[in-house]
């Protein structure tokens, strides 16, 4: 008797559902993956500033805003007043630092600076923290032309030779800059007035 051939057995149909469940696979694979991936730091954050696809820089995070820091100041009870501010990288870690000039707001007189570097808070929503004191108020100088410019902060300090001297008129001028150098701020004084002491 001649050996018979089985019949082929049909091909699998695929069912809609069977599309159905493949696709709901498929979304819930993609939206998993894209759940590891480490989350883009926002301007909140004060991370690092990224590279954007097409080598375009990432938007840098935002410098502090000078005006909602705390000073420590005693004004004998009149207000602190924030005179000037300059922004810019000064440690080199990707984050913009504050510098802030701030003075007793006394309403006459001139009322000699401080100056503060200022970085963000360290939740989201908090107020900047002061790091650094680069002038204290205690030195008795007035600060003005105030800049941050690669890394160095600038300033002119205008102060007195002697408690003679009107506090109308400073003798002294000085040309101050700091650069953050090994851990800390270092201080370069020039003198730019002849009637210096």
């Amino acid at each position: 008797m001649p050996h018979r051939t089985a019949a082929p057995e049909p091909a699998h149909r695929s069912r809609p559902v069977h599309w159905l469940a493949t696709a709901c696979a498929l979304a819930a694979a993609v939206a998993a993956a894209g759940l590891l991936q480490p989350a883009a730091a926002g301007p909140a954050t004060g991370a690092e500033a990224r590279t954007a696809p097409g080598g375009a820089a990432a938007p840098q995070a935002a410098a502090p805003d000078a005006a909602a820091a705390a000073y420590p100041l005693d004004c004998k009870g009149a207000p602190v007043a924030v005179t000037a501010t300059a922004q810019g990288d000064l440690d080199g870690d990707g984050r913009p630092e504050t510098v802030a000039a701030v003075r007793c707001d006394a309403g006459s007189g001139t009322p000699p600076h401080a100056l503060y570097v200022l970085t963000a808070g360290r939740e989201p929503g908090a107020a900047p923290r002061i790091v650094a004191t680069l002038l204290e108020a205690a030195a008795r100088n007035s600060a003005d032309d105030l800049t941050v410019r690669d890394g160095v902060v600038t300033a002119r300090l205008l102060g007195y030779s002697s408690p003679e001297v009107p506090r109308s008129s400073p003798d002294v001028h000085r040309l101050a800059k700091w650069r953050w150098t090994g851990g800390k701020f270092r201080q370069e004084l020039t003198n730019i007035s002849t009637g210096s002491v």
